[in-house]
Order: structure tokens, then sequence, then C-alpha cells
């Protein structure tokens, strides 16, 4: 693959962090992790005020790369994810505001990546989908919790079918729907409101507002991805996927 993983651009007081694995359709895998880490970074140094993430092509994430399911090890599978979950903590906690531009396939690991931001717009089209509990993943439960309350957190789960943008701003998982054009409007009034607090304040407010713990929400996610088998479940869901697209 040419190209980084994360093209970050930061304008402003804006750093936009493009999910830049199109063909993949920006699903999570280790290389994109690692990049959006590294892109955080960045931006926290270059003192952005505001951190957006966007994804090229048509999804915004399409949740964890399995393109090299067959060559994993259940362990190895098992650390991605809990590094995945350590991520949205990061992100979760971070001294910015933080806003998802997403459109297409928002499903799994990134519709947790989507639901950790402040702001959260969606484009037309857009579908959400947390399939995780399907092959026995339990990834950003309490965070997805606080943002809709338990049981919409819970029919969710348990269902794993996609809901398109009006029903999830229905459910307050969007904040926003937004056509493309109007999007420079909801930038800027976004970065307006972020350069009113410092970094110390924003982030004694995300501090105070999170309704999930951290260290629960993390031991829940490893009882899940320890129980023998992952990959195996994984390989299930996959191909059972596979099959109904078909």
């Amino acid at each position: 693959m040419d190209g980084p993983a994360v093209e970050s651009i930061i304008e402003d007081g804006v750093a936009t962090l493009w999910l830049a694995r199109p063909e993949r359709g920006n699903a999570l895998g280790p290389d994109l992790v690692a990049a959006i880490e590294a892109a955080l970074d960045g931006a926290l140094a270059a003192g952005a005020r505001l951190v957006v993430l966007r994804g090229r092509g048509r999804n915004f994430c399409t949740g964890l790369d399995l393109a090299d399911l067959d060559t994993v090890t259940d362990g190895e599978l098992a650390l991605r994810i809990i590094r995945i979950e350590l991520l949205l903590q990061r992100i979760d906690a971070l001294p910015v505001p933080t806003m998802a531009v997403a459109g297409g396939r928002v499903f799994g690991a990134g519709a947790d990546l989507f639901a950790v931001c402040d702001h959260r717009v969606a484009l037309p089209g857009a579908s959400f989908a947390f399939p995780g509990p399907a092959f026995g993943l339990v990834l950003g439960t309490g965070r997805l919790a606080g943002l809709v309350g338990d049981g919409a957190a819970r029919r969710l789960l348990l269902a794993g079918a996609p809901v398109v943008a009006d029903r999830a701003l229905a459910l307050g998982l969007v904040t926003d729907i937004v056509e493309e054009a109007a999007l420079e409007t909801v930038l800027a009034n976004a970065r307006a409101g972020a350069v009113r607090l410092d970094a110390e304040t924003v982030a004694a407010l995300h501090a105070r507002t999170r309704q999930a713990a951290d260290d629960a929400d993390l031991a829940a996610l490893a009882r899940s991805v320890a129980r023998p088998g992952l990959k195996a479940r994984v390989e299930a869901y996959r191909a059972k996927a596979l099959a109904g697209r078909k």
C-alpha cells in the first residue's frame, strides 16, 4: 500500500485526520491504529484545538481489519482488539474537543471510533452497526450506553443490525446530519467553541462527563477476547456475513 495510513492536515487550529485505507474500508488494522496514535501526538504537539476524524473513500471505518485473519493467532488478534480499546480511551480523554464526520458504513470498531467523539456528524446515507457481540466481543459498551442509554445500547448490541443516520440521530449516537456542502460551517462552529476553552479545562470536562469506566471496560473486553476460540468465532462471523451479502 502506498502513502500514509493517516493523512494529517492541520490548519487554523483544526487537525483533520483522514483514515487513508479506502481499499480496506478504512478498517482498523495495527498499522492504522498506530498511525492514528502518531497523528494524535502530532496534532497535540502542533497546538491543535480541535481534532476531526474522517475517512477516505466510501466508508468512514468498517471495523476490525480482517484481511490477514488466516495468519494471526488468537493471542495476536486479542492484542489488536485491546489496542483499539486503548486508542478509544485515549480519544475519550483528549484535552481538546473531537469530531467524527462519517459517511458510508460505520461498523464495529469503526462505530466505536465514531461514538467516542464529542461531535458526531453523519453524512446522508451513513449507517451504523455494532456487530461485535456476534463473535463474543465486548468493546465500547459502556461508552455507547452513556450516549444512548442502557436499553437502547442493549438493543443495538443484541441486534447487531445497521441503523440509518436518522435513527442514529434520534437515539443520540449521531449529533448532526449534514450535507457535505455544509460541513465547513459545522467545522467553523465547532472550532469557535473549542478555542473558548484551554486544554486543562477540556480534559477536566471530559473526565467528569464520561459515563464509562476505563478499567472496567478494559476488563470486560479482556474477558471477552480471552475466551477460547476467538479467531474461530471471528472466522465464523465473517463467513456468515459474506454469505449474507451474496
